[in-house]
């Protein structure tokens, strides 16, 4: 089974004719280096939104700023170390800049593969603040350039999982950091009076360096080969026997930020190819 991250292909990008969708709005992507946040990205961009990418990663980000203007859209990559406040209030600061802030995409992620009882803390603090301390301060400080707008709506999208859903061994950070993402997406949608909404993107296995790195990790936990924890472990529960690709993932967002999702109120968008509803 190929799992090599695929060539995000301008055939393959969902567009949408949507008023909104102007390079007046900006859109604020976190993990923009790579993968889904880096196909999110591209995605924004593409429906002409002025797209600024956050990640630590200065080369790769770079990259995806170059790939986006390659599909003739507008991004901006900022440097943000999401671990570090003062990073993350600069980066907001800079986007307004460029136009009314109208939609975040929550999607920078890490993995780790322990049990509870051998759980390194240090990474427990390291995940916890990059996927959901992080998410929850860009949410507080963009909510605000949202009711300013012109509109006075905006959008926050957060990336979930099918861990959002149901907790797999040697995956308790990640499960834990997934369902609090869902409850943050329907706390902002119970405050925002339908104008700000929140919603949540869960998938299984996509094609992505994160899922790729951790198939040696658990073929040791799990005394199993490599091939088995593709075919039987991240496959094995799903009715579709294929990773969805990171552009699969983006295009969800952006749907979920158009005017053709305003009942996406904390609501989940679950693309798993059957993996938890026929578990």
């Amino acid at each position: 089974m190929d799992i090599n991250e695929p060539k995000i292909l301008r055939e393959e990008v969902l567009v949408m004719v949507d008023g909104d969708f102007n390079p007046g709005s900006v859109c604020i992507v976190t993990g923009a280096a790579a993968g889904i946040g880096r196909a999110t990205a591209v995605a924004a961009a593409a429906n002409n939104l002025m797209t600024v990418g956050l990640d630590i990663d200065e080369k790769e980000g770079k990259k995806t700023e170059q790939m986006a203007r390659d599909m003739g859209g507008q991004m901006v990559f900022i440097r943000t170390d999401l671990t570090r406040d003062s990073d993350i209030e600069s980066a907001v600061i800079e986007s307004a800049k460029l136009g009314q802030i109208k939609y975040l995409a929550n999607i920078a992620g890490i993995q780790h593969i322990d049990p509870v009882d051998k759980f390194p803390m240090a990474k427990y603090d390291l995940m916890s603040n990059i996927m959901l301390r992080a998410p929850f301060y860009l949410s507080q400080l963009t909510i605000p350039h949202m009711r300013k707008s012109d509109t006075g709506c905006g959008a926050i999208g957060n990336m979930s999982s099918v861990h959002g859903h149901l907790c797999t061994m040697n995956k308790p950070v990640y499960n834990i950091t997934k369902f609090g993402l869902r409850a943050l997406s329907q706390s902002i949608s119970a405050e925002g009076e339908g104008r700000i909404r929140s919603f949540t993107v869960s998938t299984g296995f996509v094609k992505t360096g994160l899922a790729l790195k951790q198939i040696p990790a658990q073929a040791e936990q799990r005394g199993i080969t490599t091939e088995e924890v593709v075919r039987d472990v991240m496959m094995g529960k799903s009715r579709v026997k294929e990773m969805m690709s990171p552009i699969e993932v983006g295009n969800l967002f952006l749907f979920g930020f158009s005017r053709f999702a305003k009942y996406l109120v904390g609501g989940d968008l679950l693309f798993d190819g059957g993996m938890v509803l026929t578990y």
